[in-house]
């Protein structure tokens, strides 16, 4: 089941895609909800982004390729870092490209999103707590990372956690997904879960023995290789399957 949140006018909504159509739901995405015959097109729709978590936590260098490729070593377990909630944008949302930055990149990434409070769990429980799964794009000022050696500046820009459209709630395997990127439709990134480091039930574990997670938080698993820069008129697409693909605009800060 694909969920989302969205606008028509001014009035938010929930819903479910079903048949390539958008039909409302009342209730929360997190306890009982119903599906209701008020249906929408999706082109008709402003999309929002599907949950508002009180964090964004984020996995860095969780494909060996993809640490190599920025010169780093493979973490021995995971290497944990936040994006602020200031910075959440949704599926065709603008990406503001920041002043002080000279070089923005996309990173392609399949997210996690938490279904209930979640504290000190198992790896073998720790699928109890997951909602579902969304694209993801982990933005970041490539330049500011480099030179600062750290994550928080270069990825905390507002606008710099584009994720959605959906959430999709129905998998038989997330470790078997390709993850890919493209920029103006070209393909940049060409990767597969099962290349990551560490998997979904550990990375739940390992996060919820460092902080409490709360219905709605998001946990972006970490990019393949590939990741490259942007420039204000690109188009940025981030591409899981059997989840979705995330859209979103590059433009100036104003």
């Amino acid at each position: 089941m694909k969920l989302l949140r969205f606008k028509t006018g001014e009035v938010e909504k929930k819903g479910v895609l079903v048949d390539g159509k958008i039909r409302r739901v009342l209730g929360t995405f997190f306890d009982n909800f119903t599906v209701t015959d008020e249906i929408y097109e999706i082109d008709e729709v402003h999309f929002l982004p599907p949950v508002i978590p009180s964090k964004i936590v984020c996995i860095g260098r969780n494909y060996a390729d993809h640490a190599k490729e920025l010169g780093n070593e493979v973490p021995t377990e995971p290497l944990i870092f936040l994006k602020p909630n200031s910075a959440i944008n949704n599926h065709e949302g603008l990406i503001i490209y920041p002043e002080q930055s000279n070089r923005v990149d996309y990173e392609a990434e399949l997210a996690i999103v938490i279904k209930k409070r979640c504290k000190s769990v198992s790896e073998e429980d720790a699928l109890d707590y997951v909602l579902g799964y969304t694209c993801f794009n982990d933005i970041t000022a490539r330049d500011i990372q480099k030179k600062e050696g750290k994550f928080t500046r270069a990825k905390s820009f507002d606008t710099f956690a584009p994720f959605g459209p959906f959430i999709e709630t129905e998998f038989e395997s997330f470790d078997n997904l390709s993850v890919k990127s493209f920029v103006n439709g070209e393909i940049r990134q060409d990767g597969n879960t099962k290349d990551m480091i560490f998997k979904v039930p550990q990375l739940i574990s390992f996060i919820s023995k460092v902080m409490t997670l709360y219905p709605g938080d998001v946990i972006a698993t970490g990019t393949p290789e590939g990741v490259g820069e942007l420039k204000p008129g690109d188009v940025v697409e981030v591409e899981v399957e059997g989840v979705g693909r995330l859209r979103n605009y590059v433009t100036k800060e104003n």
